[in-house]
């Protein structure tokens, strides 16, 4: 059967879907972790203060840490109980990692500490909506973690004209969108609302993939009537999910390597996202937890889950039954795009979206061969690259080579490796390239800065040195005038 339906964008590719695992279950509420654990480290690197102790009780929603600035999104307790330990424990991070981490024993109960009543978001003011959002921690839940209102804050500057809500789910496995979007619609709407007010938008579109016809309908439904709002059923591609692809097959712009959406008067927010603003702004409830997709051909009974920030990966599988096969490679995230995990007891943090728990025979990992030049992950690549040339100068370790090839255009959505019939890692190559040019990045940015320290200390002790010089001399003709003054006297 052939498709005539023109592509939105080129390459990508159709990866077998796996959904029906979860797709049909309803999200789960029920999960209650004994212990959650809590890094200080966030992804960008930056650190939390402590505002808490080891034996204080603290309650659903608390604020317990809290950074120098709106980069640092503030922590908050997502369960009620006792602070039990402050100590070095395992992040998400492949490298496994510690990072300073708080323990809070659950005590079992869900209530939230601080009830507030509902308030009208069409009271409040563009900051206003802005800093709520920043109080709640709100981060991007798609994935990139990226600070949701300094991210608002940014479109109204640039005057972004356009909210586009990511409802794509265009990765393997990953449901929980999906039944968010059929569960939840409502408050998804409401939130996109309090997005436009916030940013000033005066169109918004909500894009999902063809793929989800409940999802499609309860968005719809929940949408009707309101002025401004719109939905736009893209076709099943992956990456359809990365923001430039599904601007590009929404709006028909193509936004440039190092551009910036809002430049084009665009920005893009995940459907998880705009509820967690819904509950930031109506209720001033704090991001504490999230809805996750737990699956894969390990897991006993795969399901999408409600689960409180700091949940150890082997709490939730334990509460989805257990594995039913040894576990040959654990994943957060996707398949194509997720990190793999280093342990089963590393907490989930707010950017986690899916944990997959993959078999042996699923993961399929065959014996790499050599490239045999058919060129088909050019024919894929999402930005028009030559993967196997990027790959060539990277496995030299020729960086620069990698550069010139477009390497920092590079997604990393692993299009390349899906298809390449040589199974060769490509992704994992460009990953490690990226990697060695961002740690010489920093060394570079280290040396600048201990140079120009250095240049501000000779500078400073020079003037130093020309102020007491010219203060001796001030002082040996001091006295000279002093004794002509008396003279005269």
């Amino acid at each position: 059967m052939f498709n005539l339906k023109p592509k939105p964008f080129s390459g990508g590719v159709h990866p077998k879907g796996y959904k029906e695992l979860t797709q049909q279950q309803d999200i789960s509420k029920d999960f209650v972790p004994d212990r959650v654990y809590l890094g200080m480290q966030q992804r960008n690197g930056s650190m939390l203060n402590s505002l808490v102790a080891v034996g204080d009780t603290v309650v659903k929603g608390q604020l317990i840490a809290r950074g120098s600035n709106d980069m640092t999104v503030p922590l908050h307790s997502p369960v009620n109980g006792t602070v039990v330990d402050i100590k070095p424990y395992l992040s998400s991070h492949p490298s496994g990692i510690k990072s300073q981490t708080l323990v809070i024993a659950n005590n079992g109960t869900k209530n939230w500490g601080i009830d507030y009543p509902p308030s009208d978001y069409q009271k409040l003011s563009h900051e206003q909506i802005v800093e709520r959002v920043l109080e709640a921690g709100i981060v991007g839940l798609g994935g990139a973690g990226f600070p949701t209102g300094i991210k608002l804050r940014l479109a109204r500057k640039s005057k972004v004209h356009t909210l586009l809500i990511n409802g794509g789910e265009c990765e393997p496995y990953l449901t929980c969108d999906d039944r968010l979007m059929r569960e939840q619609a409502a408050e998804i709407i409401a939130g996109i609302k309090v997005m436009a007010k916030a940013i000033g938008a005066t169109n918004s579109i909500i894009a999902i993939e063809d793929n989800k016809p409940e999802a499609i309908n309860a968005i719809k439904q929940a949408s009707d009537g309101i002025s401004g709002i719109s939905l736009k059923i893209v076709p099943s591609l992956y990456p359809m999910g990365s923001e430039r692809h599904l601007i590009k097959a929404v709006t028909g712009i193509a936004i440039g390597p190092g551009q910036l959406s809002t430049a084009q008067g665009i920005l893009v927010h995940n459907v998880a996202t705009a509820k967690a603003v819904y509950q930031a702004v109506r209720y001033q409830r704090p991001l504490i937890e999230r809805v996750i997709t737990v699956s894969g051909d390990a897991i006993e009974a795969p399901a999408n889950i409600t689960v409180p920030i700091g949940s150890l990966v082997s709490q939730v599988i334990a509460e989805c039954g257990g594995l039913k096969a040894e576990a040959k490679r654990m994943i957060a995230g996707g398949p194509m795009m997720g990190q793999v995990l280093p342990s089963p007891f590393v907490p989930i943090d707010k950017s986690v979206g899916g944990l997959l728990a993959l078999s042996e025979e699923q993961i399929n990992q065959r014996q790499s061969q050599d490239c045999v030049r058919c060129g088909n992950c050019v024919k894929v690549c999402p930005m028009g690259l030559m993967p196997f040339q990027m790959a060539t100068h990277s496995n030299n370790d020729d960086w620069q080579g990698a550069q010139e090839f477009g390497l920092d255009s590079c997604l990393l959505c692993g299009a390349c490796s899906y298809i390449c019939p040589s199974s060769i890692p490509l992704v994992q190559y460009f990953q490690h390239a990226k990697s060695n040019i961002n740690a010489q990045r920093s060394m570079m940015q280290k040396s600048n800065l201990a140079r120009q320290l250095t240049e501000a200390r000779q500078q400073r002790l020079a003037r130093e040195a020309a102020a007491k010089k010219a203060a001796k001399a001030a002082k040996r003709k001091r006295p000279a005038r002093s004794r002509s003054t008396q003279g005269e006297s």
